[in-house]
């Protein structure tokens, strides 16, 4: 029974890592690619660059509080280019260990709690 479990989870993985790697959608290397949106819409996307970096200056919310805001929007939209990136400035804005994962908690409580406060639309 243990050889049959692990042929099939053999062949599983293999075909996980096929598909993976012919159908990376969530593949860092696609971000290459958002130069060509600017390349087809060059005014909005010109426009979208200043508005993000404008998002992100230091203000009355420090870089490093914007940083840790982005990285738990980007757990709850599940967007893994966002999470790398938001993840990574946050470090590098000086976020700890700590502060990294209260954030991460933060972020799973409010998705959750959307789950049980939507469930309410369930009950009669």
């Amino acid at each position: 029974m243990g050889l049959l479990r692990d042929a099939a989870a053999a062949r599983v993985q293999g075909f996980q890592k096929s598909l993976f790697k012919e159908h990376a959608m969530y593949d860092m290397q696609n971000l290459k690619k958002v130069k060509k949106l600017g390349e087809g819409a060059p005014k909005a996307f010109e426009a979208f660059i200043a508005f993000d970096k404008a998002a992100f200056e230091d203000g009355a919310v420090p870089l490093k509080y914007k940083e840790l805001i982005a990285v738990g929007v980007a757990l709850t939209t599940q967007c893994p280019y966002c999470i790398e990136i938001h993840t990574k400035r946050a470090r590098e804005a000086g976020v700890t260990e700590q502060e990294m994962s209260e954030t991460v908690l933060v972020a799973a409580a409010l998705r959750a709690g959307g789950a049980v406060t939507h469930g309410a639309h369930t009950l009669k």
